[in-house]
């Protein structure tokens, strides 16, 4: 496993979710098998991985092989979280993990269309079973769906601009790469100097939150998720962009002051430390947020 697979902020994860007590664990976003890896070695008796990406639960299955007797693996989205624990007649648990981050697989496995990188098929769909891909939204969307997704997922000032630039290059053919994709987003922005970033990388996130639906329901799974836990068993919650974290933030909050089920442990969300973020850059966006379940 490359430098890159490494699971963002486990030293963390672990000090919260306390795995050494035993218990059962569940792993909601299981990706690479890096957590779901580190909590079992760490003491967890128990661990479910759910995982909406057959591509990364097959990786996971080889990662976890020698715990494959405490070990299982669901082809499910994390949000179905209640469904998957009451199949199993399973009605409290002993910790919960979610890293809503794409993973490094995803990104550079060829043929994703995730990144800019490469020129490819425009796709981004974290499970490439069901769906729409990122091509067919382009391609039917009206120049204000566009606009709006663009703003809202990935807080692009000009993304009027990229949306009617979009909707003129369709007419010439397809926007189905992320070659062509990048370009047109590229030509649509206003040049002021050299760039922080990529001008293509707000509207690739935002395609890939539109087409994945990352933000919706996110609230309701990590009630779901708090109302799982025994008391004292805690809940970890890893975002990588300020629309997850004000997401789960308020969540908490609201499980705290209005419900009376968790106690935050985090005040503000815990960051990578600088040693993390030099060995692996893509973790510099990483905040985590924990919480406890009350008695």
């Amino acid at each position: 496993m490359t430098e890159t697979h490494v699971p963002v902020m486990t030293a963390e994860a672990l000090e919260f979710l306390q795995p050494s007590r035993g218990g059962l664990f569940v792993d909601c976003t299981v990706g690479l098998g890096g957590h779901a890896r580190a909590l079992l070695e760490a003491g967890a008796t128990r661990l479910i991985g759910l995982d909406r990406d057959p591509d990364a639960l097959a990786r996971a299955r080889a990662a976890l092989a020698p715990w494959a007797d405490r070990v299982e693996l669901v082809h499910a989205d994390y949000r179905t979280l209640d469904d998957v624990l009451d199949a199993r007649r399973i009605a409290q648990i002993d910790g919960a993990l979610a890293d809503l981050g794409v993973s490094s697989m995803q990104f550079d496995a060829p043929g994703r269309g995730f990144s800019f990188q490469r020129d490819e098929p425009l796709d981004m769909r974290m499970d490439r079973t069901a769906g729409e891909t990122a091509a067919h939204l382009v391609a039917r969307s009206t120049e204000r769906e566009l606009a709006d997704a663009i703003f809202q997922y990935g807080e692009e000032r000009f993304s009027r601009r990229i949306a009617r630039a979009l909707v003129a290059a369709r007419q010439d053919g397809p926007v189905d790469t992320t070659g062509r994709l990048a370009a047109i987003v590229r030509r649509a922005i206003p040049r002021r100097g050299p760039a922080r970033i990529d001008p293509a990388t707000r509207t690739f996130q935002a395609l890939r939150i539109w087409v994945n639906r990352e933000l919706d329901d996110l609230d309701r799974f990590v009630a779901a998720a708090a109302k799982r836990l025994r008391a004292g068993a805690r809940l970890v919650v890893i975002t990588f962009h300020s629309l997850e974290d004000r997401i789960v933030k308020h969540t908490l909050r609201a499980l705290h002051q209005r419900d009376g089920i968790v106690q935050v442990l985090t005040k503000k969300p815990l960051v990578p430390r600088d040693d993390e973020i030099d060995r692996n850059p893509r973790a510099r966006s990483a905040k985590l947020r924990a919480a406890e379940r009350m008695a």
